[in-house]
């Protein structure tokens, strides 16, 4: 990196560590930064960190795809574009770069802090992706819920439409976010209702499935029918643990020292997780 290029990255630094990211963003501008030192990706990953927060998925999604073909394993690129993917709502491409990044981070040895962070964000998108069948599926099954949601929808865009011309020009401003996660959060909660009022209405069909957290292996992120205990409580499914110990033998949300000797079973989960899938054999397609 040139010395022009280090000195407007480490006021940019200090900009998105004041919380001022509009600043941090021009400071990572291809118009300067970037300019300076076109072919260092952690750049282009610095400023796909300040618009997440700016909340401008499209830009940080391509400052991501930039960083990730000048560096093809940069774990923080394929996180932050998994963040970018999910906001966008498109969960199945949000997944598959959580996972891309989850397997970097067992790689390295550079950024353990943040395995539990990316285990999470693999989760949220595997739950997206299951929620976003889980609507088809229920929308499938009654013609006035789809038109009812439909409707929802498009309230919603018209709403965020307007705050884009009451805000033009201030788009980035925290004054615009919050009435947008307003608008964001008040359509949520409605669609919520909605569905549960159908789902009362017709349980069998239109109720939501969702697998509980605790059955969830941290490894492949699938319900578990065989898992064993760490020392230090954490619980995996068996054969994922086991593939994982032959590559490092570290705890993989720890990082702690962990040998297959000391892998107990987990009897009572192993129980709750038969119990689940008995009485819901969707949950192996999770």
């Amino acid at each position: 990196m040139s010395a022009r290029a280090n000195v407007l990255k480490e006021e940019g630094n200090k900009h998105f560590q004041n919380g001022d990211y509009k600043s941090a963003e021009v400071l990572y501008d291809p118009k300067t930064s970037i300019q300076q030192d076109s072919l260092n990706p952690k750049l282009f990953t610095n400023r796909a960190m300040t618009r997440l927060r700016l909340q401008s998925w499209e830009p940080c999604m391509d400052d991501c795809l930039r960083s990730i073909q000048l560096s093809p394993h940069n774990m923080k690129a394929y996180y932050y574009l998994a963040q970018a993917q999910l906001a966008l709502h498109h969960p199945n491409e949000a997944l598959s770069s959580a996972l891309t990044a989850y397997d970097e981070c067992l790689k390295s040895d550079i950024f353990n802090s943040s395995t539990r962070h990316i285990s999470q964000l693999v989760l949220q998108a595997k739950k997206d992706k299951w929620e976003t069948r889980e609507r088809e599926r229920i929308r499938q099954r009654s013609d006035l819920l789809r038109e009812l949601e439909d409707g929802l929808t498009a309230m919603k865009g018209f709403e965020l439409q307007n705050l884009g011309a009451k805000f033009r020009g201030r788009g980035d401003s925290a004054e615009a976010r919050e009435e947008r996660e307003d608008v964001e959060t008040g359509a949520r909660k409605k669609m919520e209702e909605l569905r549960s009022v159908f789902a009362l209405a017709d349980p069998e069909n239109l109720q939501r499935r969702e697998v509980p957290d605790h059955l969830i292996d941290n490894i492949s992120f699938c319900i578990m029918h065989d898992p064993v205990v760490t020392k230090t409580g954490h619980s995996y499914e068996r054969s994922t643990i086991l593939e994982h110990l032959k590559r490092s033998p570290t705890d993989p949300l720890t990082r702690d020292p962990l040998t297959i000797d000391e892998l107990r079973p987990n009897l009572a989960l192993k129980q709750a997780c038969a119990e689940f899938l008995e009485s819901n054999g969707w949950a192996v397609d999770y």
